[in-house]
């Protein structure tokens, strides 16, 4: 992977504190009392948008990687965050303690839709750099020019492009490996030494970790290597420690907890509805996948519709939301590395050795009343059999907790009610389709609660990896809040 430019090219100067002057042109009247856009047409709810575009060709382009993903929106959204509360009389930003705020005849709508989107443009562009050329355009659509590269804070493209450049300086050695300098130049790259008990061949300790054999789509097959085992190294975002709200241990094996729940995973996949598999479809998500950061970005984006948000409510929800999300990666990557726990699929195949058991076999052979303990898999295509990372706690089920607690929190309540309509079956086994079904959102509770269960369903995940997600994120969804108020001086 090339090395990432950070800010793009006639940006060099390194800034200290500084203090916008009052020169600005004066604001009038009408400036001051435009209507501000709402939903869909205001600024935030927009690069919210592109920044999901950009998570979908990042996807595409280097496959599954929902730890730097969370990374990735966390800051984009932590620099339209900071950029606004420049501009509003008591809020504090996250990460940029030391530029000013603006004079308030600076304060108008179009120098914060400006300075907003030269933020989101600037760290969209070291982020998700292979596509810089879209989000020029994006820039030139809005009206802005992406060669301005001032970071003069007297002007809103100046204080924009500051903003940022100096949140990209700041968590350049965060712990991330963004640039490779932990391990000579290859970014995201594995500095903490860890190495699997298991290999894919031979399990020699079940309580542990085994990663298994993908297909590569051409008749061969490979073995990934955890992703990002280093992660909960990452300085969290509003949190004090990775391991700040760390689960309690997952059942051993051969406890009577731990064999219930692997009975309960194969029996609901055996029985599974079209409902359920569409369920289970939908949270795992496919190409063009904006993984789970941005699974519940995409959610977000539907209450800001609902609810037609203003520029200023969508800046501090995304903001807080992806927080959680960000947050949320490194406390669950600091439970998993540090449990380094077993999935379904070696625990299945353990408990259930020399037994009949239905259940999915694959594209191929499809569902079956008997087969072999030791050829149960997840109901998941072969080229993504299942999470190249240990288990405990579920991902999905962290983020979701988190992202569904935060949201019932910035509303002041739970209600969603979103729907998704959906053909079962065309992620996994598209020979097979089922008929049509529409799946429902009544709250943010219960949308949280079916994306953790649906890991149960599709294989990935036992009860115990479920639970203690969805109590993990909701405690850091909880703790985020707290500091968000702070941060809006509340």
């Amino acid at each position: 992977m090339k090395k990432i430019i950070l800010i793009g090219i006639g940006i060099s100067v390194i800034t200290s504190c500084v203090s916008p002057e009052n020169e600005q042109t004066k604001t009038t009247a009408a400036e001051n009392t435009v209507e501000m856009p709402k939903g869909e047409n205001n600024v935030v709810y927009k690069w919210g948008k592109i920044a999901l575009e950009g998570t979908a060709f990042d996807t595409e382009r280097f496959k599954p990687r929902p730890t730097i993903i969370s990374r990735y929106l966390g800051l984009i959204m932590t620099s339209m965050f900071d950029t606004w509360t420049r501009f509003d009389e008591k809020a504090n930003p996250a990460l940029v303690k030391c530029i000013e705020r603006v004079p308030e005849n600076m304060r108008t709508l179009k120098n914060k839709q400006e300075a907003i989107s030269y933020a989101a443009f600037r760290t969209m562009n070291a982020y998700y750099y292979s596509d810089t050329a879209v989000w020029k355009k994006r820039m030139k659509a809005m009206g802005y020019d992406p060669m301005n590269t001032s970071l003069d804070p007297t002007t809103a493209a100046g204080l924009g492009n500051l903003v940022a450049k100096t949140i990209i300086d700041q968590r350049s050695t965060d712990g991330s490996n963004q640039n490779g300098e932990l391990t000579e130049g290859m970014a995201y790259k594995d500095y903490s030494g860890y190495a699997p008990v298991n290999t894919a061949d031979e399990n020699t300790d079940i309580n542990r970790w085994q990663p298994k054999y993908f297909s590569d789509g051409a008749g061969g097959s490979f073995a990934p290597g955890c992703l990002t085992p280093y992660w909960q190294q990452v300085k969290p975002l509003l949190m004090d420690s990775a391991s700040q709200f760390r689960p309690g241990p997952p059942p051993a094996y051969g406890t009577e907890q731990l064999k219930k729940e692997v009975i309960e995973v194969v029996d609901l996949q055996a029985n599974m509805t079209n409902e359920q598999k569409a369920l289970v479809e939908f949270m795992r998500d496919g190409p063009q996948s904006v993984q789970q950061g941005g699974h519940w970005l995409v959610f977000a984006q539907e209450v800001s519709i609902r609810d037609q948000h203003t520029l200023e409510a969508d800046v501090k929800m995304y903001f807080l939301a992806e927080s959680v999300a960000m947050d949320g990666f490194i406390a669950n990557w600091d439970s998993k590395m540090f449990y380094d726990y077993a999935r379904p699929y070696a625990l299945v195949h353990e408990q259930f050795k020399g037994r009949t058991i239905a259940g999915w076999a694959g594209e191929v052979e499809g569902w079956k009343d008997e087969m072999p303990g030791e050829e149960w898999r997840p109901y998941s295509p072969a080229i993504f059999l299942c999470p190249p990372f240990p288990s405990y706690a579920s991902g999905h089920s962290t983020i979701s907790g988190g992202y569904g607690e935060v949201l019932r929190l910035f509303k002041g309540n739970d209600e969603f009610g979103a729907s998704v309509r959906l053909v079962p079956g065309i992620m996994t086994e598209p020979d097979k389709l089922g008929d049509t079904v529409t799946i429902n959102f009544p709250t943010f509770t219960e949308a949280a609660e079916m994306a953790g269960m649906s890991r149960v369903l599709g294989g990935y995940h036992i009860q115990a990896d479920n639970i203690a997600g969805l109590e993990l994120g909701r405690a850091i969804a909880r703790h985020n809040f707290e500091k968000y108020k702070v941060l809006l001086g509340e």
